[in-house]
Formats: structure tokens, sequence, C-alpha cells
């Protein structure tokens, strides 16, 4: 579709971080499991963690280990009540148009 020529290696590597975040949300991932499951450098991947920390997208647990934050689930709960609101007023536009 052409979409190729605007692929960033890092950006990409960022969301490939955050999927797997999400996939350990209960007690987080080792920055280093990540670099390794990504083959990706440490450095990379501090510097991911620290943008999706700055996006508000990710955080460090005491342990060092990290996960996803809530704000990911306040925007799923977000779409989610959009799209309530939106079925909300297509049913009243049908019901409007109805014809018995």
């Amino acid at each position: 579709m052409g979409d190729e020529k605007y692929l960033n290696a890092a950006q990409q590597r960022a969301l490939r971080t955050l999927l797997m975040l999400a996939e350990h949300d209960l007690d987080g991932i080792a920055p280093g499991e990540i670099a390794r499951h990504l083959n990706t450098l440490p450095s990379n991947t501090t510097r991911d963690l620290a943008n999706l920390r700055m996006a508000g997208l990710a955080e460090s647990l005491e342990n060092g280990r990290w996960r996803i934050s809530p704000r990911l689930a306040e925007l799923a709960i977000t779409l989610q009540r959009n799209v309530e609101n939106a079925r909300r007023r297509f049913d009243e536009a049908r019901r409007r148009y109805r014809r018995d």
C-alpha cells in the first residue's frame, strides 16, 4: 500500500516494547528481557521505556521491572464509552426514520 516508506525502525521497536509490556501487566518485565526478546541493545530499550513513560503509557515498578500504565486502560474505557454513545445516537436516528 505504500505505507512502508513511512516506517521508522525506532518507533516500531517502541511499539513492540509497548505490546510486550501489555503481556506482562501484573508482574512487569525487566528491560533486559525486553531487549533480548526484541533482539535490540539494552540502551535502545532504556530509551524506548523512557519515551513510553513520558507519553504516560508505561511505568516502572520498585523492583526495576516495567508494565503498561493505567492510562492505556483509561483510553480503552474512553473508546468503549464513545462506541456506546455512537451506538445510542445511531439507534435514536434509526428509530426516528423507521417506518412501521
